[in-house]
């Protein structure tokens, strides 16, 4: 039925959206907030995710 299969592409989607979250946490950025874009806009969010450089923190200088 179309109810089924409705419910496979929505399961399908959710757990291929956990791709570009994994690649953002290897490259120190938000992997929940890319899950969340990955699902909103699923494929693109893999493609922009892999242009993006790794995000690099500087070490904060301690205060005394």
């Amino acid at each position: 039925t179309v109810e089924g299969l409705t419910k496979e592409v929505a399961s399908i989607w959710a757990t291929l959206s956990l791709v570009p979250a994994g690649i953002a946490q290897g490259k120190t950025r938000s992997g929940f907030g890319w899950w969340i874009l990955s699902l909103i806009i699923g494929p693109l969010a893999l493609r922009i995710l892999l242009f993006l450089p790794k995000m690099q923190y500087e070490p904060e200088e301690a205060e005394e």
